[in-house]
């Protein structure tokens, strides 16, 4: 029977037909693009800074497995589905079309149109299976049908779930003491926030970019992932990777960064300058504080507070001891659970052909440049409160008023006793350092709020 089977050439053609199927499912079939190979290299730097630098691994090392894994040849399609185009009807926000580019040629009838010509035809109205349409809108390429497991996962960025629950466990992670018994130090956070709106007027009026793009691109400056995240999904969601990656690297450089920045700009004397021990702070105060913080920042900027509210309530669960169960999950397995899913997320999203090009290296630029002025601003505002307060400030926690908890606030700690072994400055910038995250989230929801009107 077998050698019966085996003689006849039907059998040898399905055996050829199953391994030219499987042939032609390899990644290796499906063509590869040599800007693929640069991202995989760039993930590998990514899991050296991850794996031996200790670059803040927690948030590196799921970004480069992302990166890595969709950029290998043929992977793309089998995580997140196929891409394709949408074609919505612009006056009633109708679907009219969708499919891949080869689809849409078929629809109109010309091999050599691109996703742009069509845009172009489009936009003027067009005959689509007999009906006329008044103008249309083809989409940016996105995912549309054989949907992923990464697909799904990523709703949780294109919902703008992720973040905000991550602000939900820094919530219960963060002690505001410290800015409670210093309020000036939220002048520190507030002066941290120049380099967000330095770089958004000069994305703006200098380099060209739209009101939304320079608004997302500003926000990198507040060296904060999350908010990051949060501000592009909402106003230029095609920049995601690009500003996603800038943000948590810089947060992972943060030593690298800021260092240098920290010592060009204060004295040998300012840095070995020993600050009074903080008073200490009650329950009740810090039980009041979330509550007041949102109450006043949501009647004057409600766009704020997805993220604000959510770091608040943490905060509460956290401090009011009632709910200890709550609190420690939050920071915790759920904490943990979206760092892993929001990482992989945005690595995911740093494709070859879309992530390598002159206007993502653009935005890389002004995200570090944003970051360093945070930085100065910072530090300038506690070089002047310390000329006002006669020498009693030292400069230093100037740094720590970006959003990046508590690492800037260590650098701070660092740099210090750099200069003086007994000079303890952690608490002390930890004051601003909170300012900062709240500071960040103030910033975005003003460029949340002002943005789209521009």
């Amino acid at each position: 029977m077998l050698t019966h089977l085996l003689l006849e050439g039907g059998f040898w053609s399905d055996v050829v037909s199953a391994l030219s199927n499987l042939w032609q499912s390899t990644g290796v079939f499906a063509g590869t693009d040599w800007r693929n190979y640069v991202m995989l290299l760039i993930s590998f730097v990514l899991f050296y800074l991850a794996i031996v630098k200790k670059f803040e691994p927690l948030l590196m090392l799921p970004i480069a497995f992302g990166m890595f894994i969709v950029n290998i040849p043929g992977v793309y399609h089998v995580l997140f589905g196929t891409k394709g185009y949408v074609i919505t009807e612009t006056s009633t926000n109708v679907e009219v079309a969708r499919g891949t580019i080869e689809e849409l040629q078929n629809l109109f009838g010309d091999a050599s149109l691109t996703a742009e010509k069509i845009g172009e035809i489009i936009s003027n109205g067009a005959v689509i299976n007999g009906r006329v349409y008044e103008a249309m809108t083809i989409s940016s390429e996105q995912v549309i049908r054989d949907f992923g497991l990464f697909y799904y996962i990523y709703k949780g960025v294109d919902w703008v779930i992720f973040p905000p629950i991550i602000f939900l466990g820094i919530g219960c992670m963060t002690d505001f003491g410290p800015l409670i018994a210093n309020p000036k130090s939220m002048l520190i956070g507030a002066a941290a926030q120049l380099g967000i709106f330095i770089t958004f007027f000069g994305a703006l009026c200098i380099l060209g970019f739209t009101p939304l793009e320079s608004g997302a691109i500003a926000i990198i400056g507040g060296a904060d992932g999350p908010t990051a995240i949060y501000v592009t999904k909402k106003l230029a969601e095609h920049l995601l990777p690009a500003i996603a990656i800038s943000a948590y690297s810089y947060m992972a450089l943060i030593p690298v960064i800021q260092k240098p920045i920290m010592k060009l700009l204060t004295t040998d004397k300012e840095r070995k300058i020993k600050m009074k021990q903080l008073r200490t702070v009650s329950k009740l105060e810090k039980i009041i504080f979330p509550l007041a913080v949102s109450l006043v920042v949501g009647l004057l900027l409600p766009d704020a507070m997805p993220l604000l509210g959510m770091l608040m309530l943490g905060n509460l669960l956290k401090e009011s001891g009632a709910t200890d169960r709550l609190s420690n999950t939050a920071q915790n397995g759920l904490m943990n659970t979206i760092t892993i899913f929001l990482g992989v997320m945005v690595g995911s999203k740093a494709i070859g052909s879309t992530f390598l090009d002159l206007k993502t290296l653009g935005i890389i630029v002004l995200g570090l440049f944003a970051f360093c002025m945070g930085t100065v601003g910072g530090l300038l505002c506690a070089k002047l409160m310390n000329k006002i307060s006669g020498g009693k400030i030292n400069p230093l926690i100037g740094s720590a008023g970006v959003s990046a908890v508590p690492m800037a606030a260590r650098i701070s700690q660092d740099v210090g006793r750099e200069y003086d072994p007994q000079n303890h400055l952690l608490m002390h910038a930890m004051g601003p350092n909170v300012a900062g995250v709240i500071g960040s989230a103030i910033a975005a929801g003003v460029l949340l709020a002002i943005c789209p009107l521009l």
